[in-house]
């Protein structure tokens, strides 16, 4: 009986700690809450990607997206690749072709697909004495299967020839053309001065 007035005494004053102790910390940490610098009305516009500093896409310069390489060139050669599947290189790339009546080829080099699609090629004369920039002067069109990883578009002149001036083709891909197909456009140009030595392989 001597030890119990003491006992309780200790009892109640660990119980008012545990009750306490929950007080002082969650007040505490309120305290340090308030302290915080808090960024207040700011537009959700600043959160989110900025839209000038994505770069639009520029469907009037060579098509890229699915198109990992593409350039227009005198003719094309195939090669083993190293999965020993046959790819189409270019055969002396260049913007500048000779008037005349050979063929303007487009090689290009696409990324992995999973789809079988075509590509198109339209030609029309941009700057070109004579003839109206919205006639198509030349067209060709290559179906591409799961497999393929490069391809060729081969674009004749008319009965007269090339003219020369400046031209541009407009890349399409897909199952035909229409207004959501076009990819990218390429343009060259068809000199006065005529090349007399061997063409570069065509098909």
């Amino acid at each position: 009986m001597t030890g119990r007035p003491g006992g309780v005494y200790q009892d109640g004053m660990r119980q008012l700690l545990w009750f306490c102790c929950p007080i002082f910390l969650l007040s505490g940490s309120l305290l340090w809450a308030e302290d915080l610098p808090l960024t207040r009305n700011v537009p959700i516009p600043d959160f989110q990607n900025r839209t000038e500093s994505a770069k639009p896409y520029n469907f009037d310069a060579p098509p890229e997206g699915m198109f990992r390489h593409i350039v227009l060139a005198e003719g094309f050669d195939e090669e083993l690749g190293f999965q020993r599947t046959h790819e189409i290189v270019p055969v002396r790339p260049t913007e500048q072709f000779a008037a005349g009546s050979r063929p303007v080829f487009i090689v290009f080099e696409l990324h992995q697909h999973y789809q079988s699609f075509q590509v198109f090629g339209r030609c029309y004369p941009e700057e070109v004495t004579g003839l109206d920039g919205r006639t198509v002067v030349a067209e060709d069109a290559m179906y591409i299967a799961l497999e393929d990883q490069t391809g060729y578009l081969k674009l004749f002149p008319t009965e007269s020839g090339w003219k020369p001036g400046r031209y541009k083709v407009e890349i399409h891909a897909g199952e035909q053309i229409n207004d959501m197909s076009l990819m990218g456009t390429m343009r060259f140009t068809i000199t006065a001065s005529s090349d007399s030595g061997a063409p570069a392989r065509s098909r």
